[in-house]
């Protein structure tokens, strides 16, 4: 409640109800009591507010309010007038409920809402990557690509990683441009990015099925939402790639550099580096470290395993 205080007022919260389900200009003017001129004088402010979505079917405009708290959250932190207040009240939302809210969630959840991509640089040549898990291959067939800020570094951002690289694909990345909360990119541009992400140590995540998704979150260890419900127990919201790291015992080093860049200690050092399964979420970060190139990923998921559609 303190979080949609500090954006809407009465007025705009009887103009975002009443666009529930999608509504014209004329139909949220009827269900909310308000003149037409008095909603369409709020409509822009709700929209770059990221509280109001719209959708174009042909000449007819509807407006659709925000629907779940993720969508929320990642719309209204990068508004470009995201007061610190709002920021500070994400930061303890997330601190202090959103596990919570999770565990509740994940009992209606048919399905995990998103899924790691690994970095296939060492993947088994004779393992097929398809197109919905390389990330390459994603951003070269969208018809159109933005790229806006994190929404979790924007609130926190205390890991110091970059914070403008989150790629919006198609009708998302219409809506980024449009807001002016991001900005176009070509292809080539997103795969330079996505290189320094996985140098930053960065881990790929987007939608979780075979069909392009909405977006390509590049998420830290520390600031990220998803990462904030996996450790507090939350397995149904974020699930592994279909892969998993596997150390080459005859060639480790035990140097240790694969446990820093591990989030989910899923790594030990024994005799050797040594990957826990139950662990591993497949993103393959520790695998572009080694110095002595003993780690791979290997398949150990089949491809079917994940939705063709969210």
């Amino acid at each position: 409640p303190k979080i949609f205080a500090t954006l809407v007022d009465e007025i705009g919260g009887r103009i975002l109800l009443a666009a529930a389900p999608p509504a014209t200009l004329e139909d949220m003017a009827e269900k909310s009591g308000i003149p037409r001129e008095g909603v369409e004088e709020r409509i822009a402010s709700l929209f770059q507010k990221g509280l109001l979505f719209k959708s174009q079917k042909g000449e007819i405009t509807q407006y659709y309010r925000v629907r779940r708290v993720g969508q929320f959250h990642d719309s209204s932190a990068v508004s470009l007038d995201a007061s610190r207040e709002l920021l500070d009240l994400w930061k303890e939302y997330m601190a202090t409920e959103w596990s919570g809210y999770g565990k509740k969630i994940e009992q209606m959840l048919p399905r995990p809402v998103v899924r790691v991509i690994p970095v296939n640089v060492g993947i088994d040549p004779k393992t097929e990557i398809l197109a919905f898990e390389d990330v390459k291959r994603i951003v070269e067939s969208a018809e159109n690509l933005a790229v806006t800020k994190c929404s979790c570094r924007a609130i926190d951002g205390k890991c110091g990683k970059p914070v403008e690289v989150c790629f919006q694909i198609n009708r998302a990345a219409d809506y980024a441009i449009e807001r002016g909360t991001g900005r176009k990119i070509d292809p080539e541009e997103a795969i330079r990015m996505l290189k320094i992400c996985q140098e930053e140590g960065l881990v790929h995540v987007t939608t979780n099925s075979q069909e392009l998704g909405h977006f390509i979150c590049n998420c830290c260890s520390d600031c990220c939402m998803n990462w904030v419900l996996l450790r507090s127990g939350v397995k149904k919201f974020v699930v592994p790639s279909r892969f998993q790291a596997e150390v080459d015992a005859a060639s480790c080093s035990s140097c240790g550099t694969c446990l820093d860049r591990c989030y989910f200690e899923a790594i030990r050092i024994e005799d050797t580096a040594a990957v826990d399964p139950n662990k591993c979420m497949g993103c393959g970060l520790c695998m572009l470290t080694c110095p002595t190139d003993a780690v791979r990923l290997k398949e150990v998921r089949r491809a079917d395993s994940i939705p063709k559609s969210h």
